[in-house]
């Protein structure tokens, strides 16, 4: 006997289920003015994040203020135009950077934090100071402390790995503004390494992606990002072979994360 079709679902339905454009309509051959209008703001408004600038000052005095130490660095692309047009240079400290990095104390570490504007400034420019003080206690709570903070201008993910062998941390975490895309010019994104040195490739990161508004939030983007620290620092290893097997936020308050031992291996 044949299973009756499933009840098809209005565009309406459909719209009510993602930020994604579907069912827009049409006026002749054209979209109707509204979506086209809506387009064009999006469309702005991604350009914007781009081109934002990055309140680098402001994000350090605010780590300052958190009790952690801070280091104000640049990448070796001189401008955003250098920056936009040639990635490269945003993968490499410039050399007073690299020199400021070199002749801090030696404070060999677990985990150094960088925040970075990349490119989307307006995403680091709002959300990554929210993320930052729901996850230090997150941190704190797991034995982790963060033995340095960057402020790093013309970021590319990459350059995270420079920073974090001459800090000589055991792992780095990025913030960093993510391609803005037309329905969210604001995405955080964090990009996790473990023994970061020059030519790691983005198979050895872990990133936890989407932090914004309409996107993941700050408390559970703080619980992902701290579980993901504590197995990789445990297990000496990020990427594609280091899953999110945490399970979440939703965790019953006081029920503790799964052990070393239980966790099941990863592929």
């Amino acid at each position: 006997m044949k299973k009756p079709a499933p009840a098809s679902r209005s565009f309406s339905e459909l719209k009510s289920l993602t930020p994604a454009r579907v069912g827009l309509g049409r006026s002749g051959a054209s979209l109707p003015t509204e979506a086209l209008l809506d387009f064009t703001l999006a469309h702005a408004r991604a350009r914007d994040a781009v081109h934002a600038d990055f309140d680098s000052a402001g994000i350090a005095a605010a780590l300052g203020d958190l009790g952690l130490p801070v280091a104000e660095i640049r990448s070796r692309a001189g401008s955003r135009r250098d920056y936009l047009r040639r990635p490269d240079l945003g993968r490499l400290l410039d050399q007073a950077s690299r020199h400021l990095l070199a002749s801090q104390p030696d404070r060999a570490c677990q985990l150094v934090l960088v925040v970075g504007d990349g490119l989307s400034p307006a995403a680091v420019n709002r959300h990554a100071l929210p993320l930052i003080r729901a996850l230090k206690p997150r941190l704190a709570a797991e034995g982790i402390e963060i033995g340095q903070a960057v402020v790093a201008t013309g970021t590319r993910v990459a350059l995270g790995d420079e920073i974090g062998l001459l800090l000589g941390a055991r792992m780095t975490v990025m913030l960093v503004g993510e391609r803005p895309g037309l329905s969210a010019p604001d995405s955080l994104g964090a990009y996790l390494t473990f023994a970061p040195q020059p030519g790691r490739t983005d198979a050895e990161r872990n990133c936890v992606s989407n932090i914004h508004g309409s996107g993941l939030g700050y408390d559970e983007a703080a619980f992902t990002i701290a579980w993901l620290v504590r197995v990789a620092l445990s297990r000496q290893l990020t990427g594609v072979a280091l899953k999110d097997e945490s399970g979440g936020p939703r965790r019953l308050a006081g029920q503790a994360a799964p052990s070393e031992e239980k966790m099941s291996p990863n592929p």
